[in-house]
């Protein structure tokens, strides 16, 4: 199944109903992302501003903590639509929360540090990223 994100009109999905259906491709829609390259985009962004932000302060020091991105799903999980979602986030790294309602990735930037503004930097920018994609995509963070 393939899965696609548009920019302009959010996420969209291929019509898999019923056997042999016609997928939705790059052709038919040329601003269609696959779901890896958005994934991709989100991660070197959060990579990047992570650095960006280690830099600028100098190296781990200061106040350490958590960040985290949080997509909340804009279907109901026992549709298809749904369904297709769940396994959309799943696929771009993210688990289901404690709430058992929303979906979170925990430090996207993936940076070795504990400082707590380096890793909201990278979590702000990859919820920009999914943002544009038509995610209800927002970060978070706490001090640990």
């Amino acid at each position: 199944m393939k899965i696609m994100v548009d920019a302009g009109n959010g996420v969209s999905y291929t019509n898999g109903t019923e056997q042999g259906a016609n997928e939705m491709t790059d052709t038919v829609n040329p601003e269609l992302k696959p779901i890896a390259e958005v994934r991709k985009e989100m991660l070197d962004a959060a990579r990047d501003a992570a650095n960006k932000k280690y830099a600028e302060i100098g190296g781990d020091r200061w106040a350490c903590g958590f960040a985290w991105v949080t997509i909340q799903p804009k279907h109901k999980g026992n549709t298809k639509l749904g369904k297709t979602e769940r396994v959309t986030l799943r696929e771009m790294g993210f688990e289901l929360d404690w709430t058992g309602k929303t979906f979170q990735l925990w430090n996207p930037s993936n940076h070795p540090c504990q400082n707590v503004d380096t890793k909201e930097a990278g979590a702000r920018a990859a919820a920009d990223v999914l943002k544009r994609y038509g995610f209800d995509a927002y970060a978070g963070s706490r001090l640990d």
